[in-house]
């Protein structure tokens, strides 16, 4: 099974949840289908890894939230 490697920080996780809530909120009040993109950030905050931070090598935790992956 692929284990997919944490890239996204607390504040970035905070950040798409807010995001992924408003969009499918807007959506959902709008009546229009786009509202089912919000479930894009908050799918990646709950996995903690985003695919498109990948190939750019680029990771937004903190150095004492990679610490606890080690020790964890």
């Amino acid at each position: 099974m692929l284990k997919l490697q944490p890239n996204i920080g607390r504040k970035d996780r905070l950040i798409r949840i807010i995001a992924g809530v408003a969009i499918a909120g807007a959506g959902l009040y709008f009546k229009q289908w786009w509202g089912i993109l919000g479930l894009i950030p908050i799918a990646t905050a709950v996995l903690r890894w985003c695919p498109a931070y990948v190939p750019l090598n680029m990771d937004t935790r903190e150095p004492d939230e990679k610490q606890e992956e080690c020790a964890g």
